[in-house]
């Protein structure tokens, strides 16, 4: 079977956006997946809606974002994201739906 495609979609300065490749990194190391991680950067409005950019950062799974539902949104913007999690608001996805997204691929 083929590794997964996972791209990372942030833009430049963004808080979150080393601590989020850690976490897909060290998820699929645990998940003994060889993911093929790709850093996606999205520089203007016109590169978030080209690319149906929600926010930074954002990780997708053979082309589709971990976030439950996410894909069938279409508010694109170049600005923070922030996932809402068990505790609270977060600046990185949980790490269940990366696990989720990484083991159906």
């Amino acid at each position: 079977m083929a590794a997964p495609s996972v791209e990372l979609v942030y833009f430049p300065g963004c808080p979150h956006h080393d601590a989020t490749r850690e976490l897909v990194e060290r998820i699929a190391d645990e998940a003994g997946i060889d993911a093929n991680l790709r850093l996606v950067e999205v520089t203007s409005d016109a590169d978030a809606e080209r690319l149906r950019f929600l926010g930074s950062p954002s990780v997708r799974v053979n082309g589709h974002d971990i976030e439950p539902g996410a894909d069938d949104r279409d508010t694109f913007t170049l600005a923070c994201r922030l996932y809402r999690t068990a505790s609270g608001l977060s600046g990185t996805p949980p790490e269940e739906w990366l696990r989720t997204a990484l083991h159906g691929a």
